[in-house]
């Protein structure tokens, strides 16, 4: 029984989230024709996306089908007196400015591999230089220091 009521509220979760993504495809359509539609009182709401040129609005319809109507920037105004003479409710939509880009973290983190390998480098160089330098001496030369008189 328990099963039972999990399984239920799982499938109905699902329903839920399926329907809150639900895509809208929009036919392509006339601006003669949304005037009509316009006039007729079927639309339900207008969208107006005015970059990039040329604009676009997406049209929703109280059949609940959706339409798109590219028009020029002269065009806009005469659209929305339209719509707002047939009472639709109206959006014009803005672009909305994209956050930088946060490198801030990704720049940090090159610079300390870049120091890290730049601090192996010397330490390897010192290395080798001071094992040449034993080499060169000679394993029978006395160190400086060294009084054996």
């Amino acid at each position: 029984m328990l099963l039972g009521g999990l399984l239920t509220v799982t499938v109905a979760a699902g329903a839920s989230a399926a329907e809150g993504t639900t895509v809208i495809h929009f036919e392509r359509e006339g601006l003669p024709a949304l005037t009509v539609q316009l006039s007729r009182h079927e639309v339900h709401a207008l969208t107006f996306h005015p970059t990039p040129e040329p604009g676009h609005v997406h049209i929703s319809m109280n059949d609940g089908k959706h339409y798109t109507v590219a028009y020029t920037a002269g065009e806009q105004a005469h659209i929305v007196a339209l719509g707002r003479a047939a009472g639709t409710p109206i959006t014009i939509a803005t672009v909305k400015a994209k956050p930088a880009a946060k490198t801030h973290h990704t720049l940090r983190y090159i610079a300390a591999g870049i120091l890290i390998v730049v601090i192996i480098v010397v330490a390897a160089v010192l290395l080798v230089d001071r094992r040449r330098k034993l080499n060169q001496d000679g394993p029978g030369t006395p160190a400086p220091g060294d009084s054996t008189t």
